[in-house]
């Protein structure tokens, strides 16, 4: 399963606390963290940001978080892709029957 974990530094958070917290886990368990990690993306103007994680277990997603709660909060939710054209075909169809009525 795919998640979106939306993140926010908290008001102390310092760019050098998160540098040295996220090298420090990779140098613990480097490759654990990169195989859940699927995307990484900040937002502009720093401070906040998502991560797209993929993990069979919505433990792991915790575990993969915790380690960083103390300098940013998470917003974490299960998300799955739509197909485009399947979507608009579906849409039409809910369109018509909604004015058929």
């Amino acid at each position: 399963m795919l998640y979106y974990c939306g993140f926010k530094w908290h008001p102390h958070t310092t760019r050098e606390k998160v540098a040295q917290r996220i090298l420090q886990l990779h140098g613990e368990s480097g490759a654990n963290v990169k195989q859940y990690l699927k995307g990484w993306y900040n937002l502009v103007g720093g401070g906040a940001g998502f991560l797209l994680v993929e993990a069979d277990d919505p433990h792991k997603v915790t575990a993969f978080t915790q380690p960083y709660m103390d300098l940013m909060s998470f917003d974490v939710r299960a998300i799955y892709s739509l197909d485009y054209d399947q979507q608009i075909q579906e849409l039409r169809q809910v369109a018509q029957s909604t004015s058929a009525r």
